[in-house]
C-alpha cells in the first residue's frame, strides 16, 4: 500500500506543511523557521542511527513522513518512530501501513530487539493507531519533547 523512500533536499515542503497547530498540537506547537530548517539538515545528512522517510502512496503521492532513530529507554537502547501523516491523506491506513514498513526496516538493521512510539496521553489518533499496529502499551510517562517540553506520553513497544 506504501512504499518510504529516504528523506532527500527536496522534501523540505512536507516539514513546513506538517508544521501547523493542528498537526502538532499534541507535540509543543509548530517549530520556528530556524528549528525547521536544522531538523530538514539532520534529516537529509541522516545526521543520526536510523531513517527518516518519506511516505509514498500507490499512486506515487507523498502522505507524510516516518522515521526511526535510537533512544535510551530504561537503561536500554531501542529504536523510537514518530509520523506525520498529510491531512488529506489521514483515515486511508497510509499510517498503518507506514508503521509496518518502518518496523521492517528497523529490525533490518539488527541492532535493538523493540521499536517504540510515544504519543500524548490525550492524542487518541495516535494511540489507537498504535493498537492497530501491533504495538503493546507499555506505560504512560512523562516525556521530554521538543527539547525542554515536558508532555504526559503512552509507551507503546512492538517487538521487533
Amino acid at each position: 500500500m506504501v512504499t518510504l523512500a529516504p528523506w532527500s533536499a527536496a522534501d523540505f515542503w512536507l516539514l513546513e506543511r506538517c508544521n501547523s497547530p493542528e498537526m502538532t498540537a499534541y507535540l509543543g506547537g509548530p517549530e520556528t523557521a530556524e528549528q525547521l530548517v536544522s531538523r530538514h539538515a539532520r534529516y537529509v545528512e541522516n545526521a543520526f542511527p536510523g531513517q527518516m522517510c518519506v511516505i509514498i502512496t500507490a499512486e506515487g503521492n507523498a502522505a507524510g513522513s516516518i522515521g526511526y532513530w535510537e533512544h535510551a529507554e530504561a537503561g536500554e537502547t531501542v529504536w523510537e518512530t514518530g509520523w506525520a501523516i498529510l491531512p488529506e491523506q489521514q483515515g486511508k491506513g497510509i499510517a498503518t501501513a507506514a508503521i509496518a514498513e518502518v518496523a521492517k526496516a528497523a529490525a533490518a538493521e539488527g541492532t535493538h530487539r523493540s521499536l517504540h512510539a510515544y504519543p500524548g496521553v490525550d492524542n487518541a489518533a495516535s494511540n489507537a493507531l498504535c493498537r492497530k499496529a501491533g504495538f503493546t502499551f507499555q506505560a504512560a510517562r512523562e516525556f521530554e519533547y521538543p527539547k525542554g517540553h515536558w508532555m504526559r506520553c503512552n509507551d507503546w513497544s512492538l517487538e521487533l
